[in-house]
Parts: structure tokens; C-alpha cells; sequence
């Protein structure tokens, strides 16, 4: 991590929702989710937050180092039909050691549809991998 990342950075995404991105397509073989009204999807949005704060970090980055998210806490205020523009603000606001912290906020142009908190860890991409494959063959042993 390079020493430009530091608190008070922010950055804004915005993104046009497409009906793939509506909750009836997070879970198509669910009955229950399938019936859900064609709205923006709680989960992608969250997704959608978190790839906003990681173009926020990109230019913060050394080779070979990412971002996972490990905790949300964020509202969801308002339903976004397909078609809308979601704009994500997001703010650095922590820097501890590998652990970020963010202050992340959605609008649709017509909504506040979202706002809270995201933390994210730095990681080293071989690393990470490297620990995911373990576990990935562990549980192929036990198979």
C-alpha cells in the first residue's frame, strides 16, 4: 500500500441498472425471489459499493495487492427501477494498518437509496489465492 492512502480520499461511481441487475435475478430458481418486484437488488448494490471503493484504493495500490470486503452495514432506503443511474459517493475514512474503513452513500436522481459503512482488508492477490486453494483442497480430500 503506498502512502497516498489515507482518510478523506473520495470517490463517486456511477452506474445505469440494467434489469439483470433487478432482485428476481439474484436467485432465478427460487419461487419466492422469482416473484420479487423488478427493483435493484439489495446484494448488487452492495457489489456495486464495493467496486466503488476499490477504484477508490487502485491508484493506493502496489502490484500484486487487492481488496476483499469483509463487513457492510449499510441501509437500503428506497426501490430503483431498471434504467435509473445509481450514483455511489464513498469516503475513506480509517486507515489501520490493512483494514479500511469507508462511508459509502447511493442515489438514484430521485432517492437517497442507501447509506452506511463498508470495511475492506488489504490482501496480496498470491497470497489470498494461495490460502483459497488450501481450503479448496481440503475440502476436496474429505469428498
Amino acid at each position: 500500500m503506498k502512502s497516498t492512502l489515507k482518510p478523506g480520499l473520495v470517490h463517486r461511481l456511477a452506474y445505469q441498472v440494467p434489469a439483470s441487475k433487478t432482485v428476481p435475478y439474484t436467485y432465478p430458481e427460487s419461487a419466492v425471489i422469482a416473484a420479487m418486484p423488478r427493483v435493484f437488488a439489495t446484494g448488487f448494490m452492495v457489489v456495486l459499493m464495493e467496486w466503488a471503493c476499490g477504484e477508490l484504493l487502485a491508484p493506493h495500490l502496489d502490484p500484486g495487492e487487492g481488496s476483499v470486503g469483509v463487513h457492510v452495514d449499510v441501509s437500503h432506503l428506497a426501490a430503483t427501477p431498471p434504467g435509473m443511474t445509481v450514483t455511489v459517493e464513498t469516503e475513506c475514512v480509517e486507515v489501520v494498518g490493512p483494514r479500511l474503513g469507508f462511508r459509502v452513500k447511493a442515489h438514484d436522481g430521485v432517492d437517497l437509496i442507501s447509506e452506511g459503512r463498508h470495511e475492506r482488508f488489504l490482501v496480496k492477490w498470491d497470497e489470498f489465492n494461495a490460502r483459497v486453494a488450501a481450503k479448496a483442497a481440503k475440502v476436496a480430500q474429505v469428498a
